[in-house]
């Protein structure tokens, strides 16, 4: 059970049309998922896997994404090693911060893995929900995103005590690393055809301490699973993936956010395997309709003028998730303009 246009994106299979989705394509824009929120809370709807098979269901009735996401949260691996987490009006919120003399007071890994598995759950019933010609995957955070997470709470600012305690704070890595490659296990042995990593304090660092401190740790995760994982980073540039290290990890392909020339990279034989995600600017999906079917239209056309060939492996998408408040309306025109122009 797979769509067809993701497997051939990632095989780098040469085809017409590209498949389409969208990061938090199931989230807050949506009136289904309003709808839902009005009786259960967010975690709510993330651990019971009913539910969370409902919200990642609803945006694949309505606007037939190719690809369904796994409804949940990256911060839950956290919340399982035991920093607790809740979810206030201005976000999520951890109970205590990391520092390195709290490591001990964490769980191990065997215990945290037991506390992620409403996701395998969720997974299995989404899967029952989509439709044979739909694709399943997963995601979880980066290691470094989590490490920033549990150091400050957030990804906002200079990172300055993340930077501070990233040169020693190798015990907690490695403890994240390993509990990531449970959670991974997890989510394809419950039926996710790939997991994304979702990086998105990665662009916080200069390209040589991403590639120092932060690539590593992706090498090691993407060579558990040879081909089966894809990255996406938020803010970072090509100068970060320029190493014989990053060309060398297995990933199942990267996505892209729209600070990126994608279509101009692309014609330069961007990457060596696998899909080739993005990159449209999801703040334009605000615009007037008019507005922003004239934008879409100027977005596509460098993509247009490659040939098939060329854009073997794409995967249309946004640069970053769909924004609260974005016009439905919008999104279903995305998915069904870009069908009508690439046949």
């Amino acid at each position: 059970m797979t769509n067809l246009n993701f497997k051939n994106a990632i095989q780098r299979i040469e085809q017409p049309t590209p498949p389409i989705w969208m990061m938090r394509q199931a989230g807050r824009y949506h009136s289904h998922y309003r709808k839902l929120r009005e009786k259960h809370s967010f975690m709510e709807l993330c651990k019971v896997p009913e539910l969370a098979a409902e919200v990642a269901y609803g945006p694949m009735a309505e606007f037939d994404f190719d690809v369904s996401i796994l409804f949940s949260d990256l911060l839950f691996p956290l919340e399982a090693l035991g920093f607790g987490l809740e979810y206030t009006d201005e976000g999520p919120r951890l109970g205590f911060s990391f520092t390195p003399d709290r490591f001990r007071e964490l769980n191990p890994v065997d215990v945290a893995i037991e506390k992620l598995r409403f996701q395998a759950q969720a997974l299995k019933l989404t899967r029952e929900r989509i439709g044979k010609n739909k694709s399943l995957i997963g995601f979880v955070g980066g290691v470094f995103t989590l490490f920033v997470y549990a150091i400050e709470g957030g990804h906002a600012g200079q990172l300055i005590n993340t930077k501070k305690l990233l040169r020693q704070s190798e015990n907690f890595l490695e403890r994240l690393h390993a509990l990531l490659v449970q959670n991974v296990k997890l989510q394809l042995d419950a039926g996710a055809e790939v997991v994304m990593v979702f990086d998105t304090a990665a662009g916080e660092l200069s390209p040589l301490d991403f590639q120092t401190y932060v690539q590593p740790w992706l090498a090691k995760l993407a060579h558990e699973f040879p081909n089966r994982l894809g990255y996406y980073s938020k803010g970072t540039q090509s100068s970060f993936f320029d190493s014989n290290l990053w060309r060398e990890i297995p990933w199942a392909g990267q996505g892209y956010d729209h600070r990126w020339n994608l279509a101009k990279e692309m014609s330069r034989g961007l990457g060596s395997r696998g899909f080739i995600q993005g990159n449209f600017d999801q703040s334009l999906l605000h615009l007037e309709p008019s507005e922003f079917r004239k934008t879409l239209l100027t977005y596509l056309e460098p993509y247009l003028r490659l040939s098939s060939l060329e854009r073997k492996g794409w995967v249309c998408a946004l640069g970053h998730g769909v924004l609260p408040k974005t016009p439905e309306q919008n999104v279903k025109y995305f998915v069904e303009f870009v069908r009508k122009t690439f046949v």
